[in-house]
């Protein structure tokens, strides 16, 4: 009952916060556009997660930041390949990063009122999922040039949000991405459904781990293989940080996919 409070708190607290700072970040682009609009953007999703903290108790630990190029090493470009277990992630990744993101959505989510409105503000590249080689032509397209500027691509490989404890398909889209550009790809387990699970907005207080694995070369290698090995440590980190999400699952299957 107190989690359902609380909860119901937390998504007052994002709705009375979003609408200002939407309309505000409307009227900044007006003059501004590029990384100024962005970081107005992940204001207020450091908000969002400050706020999921003290209302709700979800506090987060990460690990491995040094995995990722430095502020200072602002041309360095990688392709993030994270799981996707809960709406936590698509929020925190801007916030703890230090540098700009550039997701790959569907463009559904532009039509959200004030949240969609400010990202149609922001240098993301938004697809039609129901176009899949004019998609792939333009994350190929902006990815080159977003990441050209040192922008970092971030892409959730499966597509949708899993489960706990469970695996959707892991599509080579990201490490095609890095391999024609020429950039590593860094994987990224979160044990984000544990405080926030998908499809929902009942919070429950606890500790997110985020673990950044270290950068994979992506020169030479084959979009599916060089995948493969993106999921082999990705699922196999999620084993370690979230063991009890798994007891019922055999460990022997998820280690034969991912060769």
């Amino acid at each position: 009952m107190l989690s359902a409070i609380r909860s119901l708190l937390f998504v007052l607290y994002m709705t009375v916060t979003v609408v200002p700072w939407a309309l505000g970040v409307l009227l900044l682009s007006i003059f501004v556009r590029g990384n100024v609009i962005y970081w107005a953007c992940a204001g207020w999703l450091k908000l969002v997660i400050w706020g999921a903290k003290v209302i709700c108790g979800v506090k987060y630990r990460v690990t491995g930041m040094e995995n990722v190029p430095s502020q200072a090493d602002s041309k360095s470009a990688v392709v993030l390949l994270s799981k996707h277990l809960s709406t936590w992630e698509t929020f925190a990744f801007p916030a703890l990063m230090s540098h700009p993101l550039c997701y790959v959505f569907k463009r559904e989510l532009l039509y959200i009122p004030f949240f969609g409105w400010a990202m149609s503000r922001m240098d993301m590249i938004h697809i039609d999922r129901s176009k899949r080689s004019q998609a792939w032509a333009k994350v190929a397209e902006q990815g080159k040039r977003l990441m050209g500027q040192g922008n970092w691509v971030i892409m959730f490989p499966e597509g949708t949000r899993a489960p706990r404890g469970g695996k959707g398909e892991y599509k080579a889209g990201g490490t095609r991405l890095a391999i024609a550009v020429g950039v590593p790809v860094v994987p990224i387990a979160v044990s984000s459904a544990k405080c926030w699970p998908r499809k929902s907005f009942l919070l429950k207080p606890g500790l997110i781990d985020v673990v950044i694995g270290k950068p994979i070369p992506s020169v030479g290698r084959q979009p599916d293989e060089l995948m493969r090995e993106v999921e082999h440590w990705i699922e196999a980190e999620m084993r370690r940080i979230d063991p009890e999400a798994y007891l019922s699952t055999p460990h022997a299957g998820d280690t034969a996919a991912a060769h």
